[in-house]
């Protein structure tokens, strides 16, 4: 396991325990986290955050870290985060 003190947050939201230990699993998804924008963080945040189901939310963090491990920047098909 890959341990970090600090995580980058986003321009709004923190990240949150559940997302922090899935994003310092591997050194490849911290890089591609730190290397995002903290717009763009902040956008993966929100959308974790914005589900409403214990599933939903499970599924979107794993989905994050592929997403970032796989180059993406941001959450796909979804309007974007509404609290910036």
């Amino acid at each position: 396991m890959v341990m970090k003190n600090k995580i980058s947050t986003g321009t709004v939201h923190k990240v949150s325990v559940d997302l922090r230990q899935v994003l310092t699993s591997s050194s490849a998804v911290v890089v591609a986290w730190e290397d995002i924008t903290p717009l763009a963080r902040n956008e993966w945040i929100c959308w974790i955050e914005s589900a409403k189901k214990r599933e939903t939310r499970k599924h979107r963090i794993e989905r994050t870290r592929t997403g970032l491990i796989e180059g993406k920047r941001r959450p796909c098909c979804w309007a974007g985060c509404p609290h910036r």
